[in-house]
């Protein structure tokens, strides 16, 4: 398996591109910066199988539809709790602007179902609060975890936007703490962290 994660726009949302059969990489996240995205792709000579969104927030699903006119075969996914915001006119501020609900979005996927393509497989793990369909992905083979919003190297996502909710985040994070110390933690913004480092540093997770 090979990851290489892009910030991406105004925020610096992380964009995670994830794979294993060149053919069918993952693309997690692409919140903005679309042709950053495809600069990268076409380096490592990738097309793109999935996409996948963590949550539904503008900063991180804004470049969609971009990805799919590009990648037009691509499956495409969201939790279902997100979707009656995801692609309204709620969910944008300039620079972002509303995306287009795609055709082909896949909301059947729910907690403890897998997601596979390319050659990797990744649990769904949801995890409310910062969002009501918040899901991270955990490839277990790889000890990987992509965290969204949910966790974030010595923080969390916020609570206060409409749909949070701090107990449901409390509770998503004690299902967290559950996952092997030495999990890879790839968060929604900023650097990389393992569980084991959360579990030891960050007040939300003791």
């Amino acid at each position: 398996m090979k990851c290489h994660v892009l910030p991406v726009g105004v925020y610096e949302a992380n964009c995670a591109v994830v794979w294993d059969d060149p053919a069918k990489a993952w693309v997690i996240d692409p919140g903005a910066d679309s042709q950053k995205i495809f600069a990268f792709l076409k380096k490592e000579g990738l097309q793109v199988g999935a996409v996948v969104l963590t949550h539904a927030h503008f900063d991180h699903i804004s470049a969609l539809n971009e990805v799919l006119a590009e990648y037009p075969s691509a499956a495409v996914y969201l939790h279902g709790k997100d979707e009656p915001f995801a692609f309204s006119s709620l969910n944008q501020m300039p620079p972002y602007s509303v995306t287009q609900r795609p055709a082909a979005l896949d909301m059947s996927k729910q907690d403890g179902d897998t997601l596979e393509c390319g050659g990797l497989t990744a649990k769904i793990i949801h995890t409310p609060g910062h969002t009501p369909g918040s899901w991270c992905l955990h490839f277990e083979a790889h000890k990987l975890l992509v965290a969204g919003d949910t966790l974030f190297n010595g923080s969390i996502g916020r609570t206060d936007f409409p749909g949070g909710s701090m107990a449901a985040m409390e509770a998503s994070l004690q299902t967290l703490k559950q996952l092997p110390d030495d999990t890879r933690v790839i968060a929604g913004h900023g650097p990389a962290t393992t569980i084991g480092h959360e579990k030891r540093t960050n007040p939300y997770l003791r």
